[in-house]
């Protein structure tokens, strides 16, 4: 990561955060959204997901990781800011329960073999039933990984993307994921899944977390490298969130921008951070 490269990356973050300067800052709200709930069923698979507002897609996958990825968890406080308040006026909001969240409505198997993929095929699958083809995508923590894999997947859909706070893998703590999810996400899922064993919440808990127990779990780093998708990284710091692999991915991507950090607090920073995502959405949202 050579001096030059950090210097674009600051000079280009600084350079949004300044272009957005002349607007106010826009208040966290924690304002009821008005959606609509409705599920999107494929075989086995019944998902979960709301829409809000109008304009070009844009799909938002809310944090929390396996239990709490949810449409509800986007409105009560549980992020930084409320996406879906912030873009509504502007973009046609799309979200969903991640499949077998607890404290969602998404259900379906658990495909031992290919976990990341039976996500993006609930995402893709969502934006096949709605008629969209080409969209952005931003999500919070586990959306980190889930976006790497949608770029894969679906690289000519995905017009720009936005990583707010991305999970990633820490070489100290490689077991993170794994550990957390036994303990909490499917002790709980049994409770509702009589069909479901431990045994299998640890084979598929393995091949998605032990497997490829390194950087961003679902693409390798020559994947990023080639990546020519806009993105834009807003780092975190705490075990689940590793800035160093946030800004790995920052300093690989060759169309990446990066925000300030911290951007979560002092809490005043937060309409500094959405004002550059607003930017960074409409300079990529075609015509």
């Amino acid at each position: 990561m050579g001096s030059t490269r950090r210097t674009i990356l600051a000079t280009g973050a600084a350079a949004t955060a300044i272009a957005a300067a002349p607007g106010l800052f826009a208040q966290k709200s924690n304002a009821k959204t008005k959606t609509t709930g409705n599920f999107y069923e494929k075989g086995p698979v019944r998902i979960h997901f709301e829409e809000s507002g109008a304009g070009f897609p844009l799909m938002l996958i809310p944090g929390g990781g396996l239990n709490g990825s949810t449409v509800s968890s986007l409105t009560n406080g549980s992020h930084p800011f409320n996406p879906i308040q912030e873009f509504q006026g502007e973009y046609r909001c799309i979200t969903a329960d991640l499949r077998n969240a607890n404290q969602g409505q998404s259900s379906g198997p658990l495909e031992i073999n290919r976990p990341w993929d039976a996500y993006a095929d609930d995402q893709l699958g969502l934006m096949d039933h709605l008629g969209v083809d080409k969209f952005m995508v931003m999500g919070f923590c586990i959306g980190g990984p889930l976006i790497w894999n949608l770029l894969r997947r679906a690289p000519d859909r995905i017009v720009a993307a936005v990583l707010a706070q991305p999970s990633g893998s820490r070489p100290e703590m490689r077991d993170l994921f794994y550990e957390n999810n036994m303990k909490g996400w499917g002790p709980e899922l049994l409770k509702q899944r009589s069909d479901l064993s431990m045994e299998t919440v640890d084979k598929f808990l393995t091949k998605m977390y032990r497997t490829n127990a390194d950087f961003v779990f679902t693409v390798t780093r020559d994947f990023v490298r080639q990546c020519r998708t806009p993105v834009l990284i807003l780092p975190d710091d705490i075990p689940a969130h590793p800035y160093a692999v946030a800004m790995e991915a920052a300093m690989l991507a060759p169309k990446a921008e990066v925000s300030i950090f911290p951007w979560k607090e002092p809490v005043e920073r937060i309409p500094l951070a959405v004002r550059q995502i607003r930017s960074f959405l409409k300079a990529h949202r075609p015509a």
